[in-house]
């Protein structure tokens, strides 16, 4: 009874013990996939920020480039240490799993030498015959005759068992060489890490000291872009209001009022904006490669605590001659082209808006009807810094969102 109740709370720690690294090892997973996302992010901050030589970036790009490559970078430290973190937990698992299996192991063989002992002792083939030839009756020579089989099947199976978990041992055992070896390559790839953001810190800081010499003008500087930034945005604010005004003009009696601040729509358009807002969080990238250099929203200058900007949308830095694409199928209402020849294109979903502001070119035009990813024109490449970088805004009806919301993973 007591060896049963024994195997019993063995089996329950196996479980727990496997249930406990299988949970351990996809959370292993999500990191890795997390960390090497970090890993091409930077990869695209270097190539999208960095690689352009030649250019004359001022000191406060040259700023803003390194902070994002900086928070790039401490981010992958912090998720490299969760990773290692996790496999130091996995390898005391592994242990503990070990020294349970060598208990059992240890057990297994003990019965097993007792019953090798016993089958010594009554090994000759006249030992068994007088075994069931002193029998009482033939029920009591039946009934030891198939206690010899059933001996004899357990002593085959408790071989197997003895077998089985000598090779679960020593696939262990290899496990945890393989995880050992993991974890020093994490330690090593985050000791080299942080060496790189030492030495971007160590940059960052001799700009920076530059950049407060001449605070005031810097400051004035980021005003300046505001301000050209606010008029871009009451320009799309108007066009879009202006949409909405003209879609309630409509006399059709199979469209919806809306009102001031919503769009009439047509039972197509509301199905069209429930797809769009069933895809919340899934919509594709407005650029095939890109890297998010200003976020939706009020942020404040990281080295210039005195000076807060705000963004419509979000500002992406992708390839030069990269095309900006729909985020989904919709249709072209309007085409907007500033006096520097800037262009947006606006694109309709229902009651919702896509706009793709910073284009030289474009390969739509008002009325077309976009699918998912099609392109709509090349972003602007600034001569000055070298930068292609796409503004990206989403709309409700008249109300601003942020598109980190609603695309994948941004």
């Amino acid at each position: 009874m007591r060896r049963i109740k024994f195997f019993l709370t063995l089996l329950c720690c196996l479980v727990l013990a496997t249930t406990s690294m299988h949970g351990q090892s996809k959370k292993q997973q999500e990191l890795e996939a997390k960390r090497q996302a970090i890993m091409e992010e930077i990869k695209q901050i270097n190539s999208l920020l960095f690689k352009t030589r030649g250019q004359q970036k001022s000191v406060l790009t040259q700023v803003e480039d390194l902070d994002q490559r900086i928070r790039a970078t401490e981010n992958l430290i912090r998720v490299t240490n969760q990773q290692a973190n996790l496999l130091t937990r996995e390898i005391n698992d592994n242990l503990n799993k070990m020294e349970t299996l060598r208990e059992e192991l240890k057990s297994l063989k003990e019965d097993y030498a007792a019953m090798i002992k016993k089958s010594y002792k009554s090994r000759s083939q006249q030992s068994r015959v007088m075994f069931l030839l002193s029998s009482d009756d033939f029920l009591q020579a039946y009934k030891r005759l198939q206690y010899m089989k059933q001996y004899a099947k357990h002593r085959k199976e408790q071989g197997e068992r003895i077998k089985e978990k000598t090779e679960q041992l020593q696939i262990l055992n290899t496990g945890l060489i393989e995880q050992k070896n993991q974890k020093q390559l994490l330690i090593e790839q985050n000791k080299n890490t942080r060496l790189t953001l030492a030495k971007e810190k160590k940059d960052q800081e001799a700009l920076i000291a530059s950049l407060k010499k001449d605070e005031g003008k810097f400051a004035s500087q980021i005003r300046t872009k505001q301000r050209e930034a606010d008029a871009i945005d009451k320009q799309i604010d108007a066009i879009i209001r202006a949409a909405i005004a003209e879609s309630n003009k409509s006399t059709d009696t199979k469209v919806t009022r809306g009102t001031a601040e919503t769009f009439a729509m047509t039972a197509e358009a509301k199905a069209l904006a429930a797809n769009f807002s069933t895809n919340k969080g899934k919509l594709p990238w407005p650029v095939e490669k890109g890297v998010v250099i200003r976020r939706y929203g009020n942020q404040r200058h990281p080295q210039l605590p005195n000076v807060t900007t705000f963004s419509s949308g979000v500002e992406i830095a992708t390839e030069k001659g990269a095309k900006a694409r729909a985020v989904f199928n919709g249709e072209v209402f309007q085409v907007q082209k500033s006096k520097q020849g800037i262009m947006a294109v606006f694109v309709r979903h229902g009651n919702y808006i896509s706009v793709y502001y910073n284009l030289e070119s474009l390969a739509v035009k008002k009325g077309d009807k976009v699918s998912t990813k099609q392109e709509l024109g090349t972003i602007f490449t600034n001569g000055l810094t070298g930068k292609t970088v796409l503004k990206f805004l989403i709309y409700q009806n008249s109300s601003r969102l942020n598109p980190a919301d609603w695309v994948y993973k941004m």
